[in-house]
């Protein structure tokens, strides 16, 4: 009965709180990527389940309500059902294969995004030197030539990606691999981290590397 008399004295509260309680559901969802800086999509181009709902609520108001990160919306993997996405996970980046560095697809990662993707690669360091963002991690192996089979190791990795790293020998047993994009351009600057990166390195967090490694190198 109340819920009548409210729709009667207030045309549209239905939908308005339907729509309230779509929205405090994407509120935390939201509240993770807005720091992304990423482009946005306005509602209208929304190719998700719910847009038609939020089409309708726009027309009647004649405005818009929210805006969705446009990179946030993805397809499943059988290409049928839309649904919303998050940056990728450890096992994403896993899965996934590096692209040529002159692809157009390859784009230079802002700070927060690269950020977000730090917990996905354990034991790596986010580093900027002269304006460039790099990726890097140190080990101590066991003897000169367990350094070099180490390295022998990344680098048919890297050739299988197709991506390579710049990797450092230090006196006879300290090894340091830095990655990051040579290709990519971000303002005055040539080089910066793009997701092959980010690849590379959850790759390389795989490789069985114990058997070389005397303990791990303090930074």
């Amino acid at each position: 009965m109340c819920r009548k008399i409210d729709e009667e004295i207030f045309p549209g509260t239905h939908n308005i709180l339907q729509a309230a309680k779509i929205l405090t559901a994407l509120g935390h969802f939201y509240q993770m990527n807005r720091f992304l800086q990423l482009p946005l999509l306005s509602p209208p181009n929304l190719k998700a389940p719910f847009a038609p709902f939020f089409q309708g609520l726009l027309r009647s108001h004649g405005r818009h309500v929210f805006e969705i990160p446009k990179d946030q919306v993805g397809v499943s993997s059988n290409n049928s059902v839309p649904r919303f996405r998050t940056y990728c996970t450890s096992k994403d980046l896993l899965i996934k294969k590096c692209v040529p560095c002159n692809t157009k697809e390859l784009r230079p990662m802002t700070d927060g995004a690269a950020d977000s993707l730090m917990l996905q690669v354990a034991g790596w360091n986010l580093v900027k030197e002269d304006g460039i963002m790099k990726l890097r991690q140190s080990w101590k192996v066991k003897s000169f030539t367990k350094g070099l089979e180490f390295f022998k190791i990344i680098a048919d990795l890297a050739e299988s990606e197709g991506h390579h790293p710049d990797l450092h020998l230090v006196g006879w047993n300290n090894v340091t691999i830095e990655i990051w994009t040579h290709a990519v351009v971000i303002y005055a600057h040539a080089g910066g981290l793009t997701e092959n990166d980010f690849i590379l390195a959850a790759k390389i967090n795989k490789l069985p590397l114990d058997h070389l490694l005397r303990r791990k190198a303090a930074e």
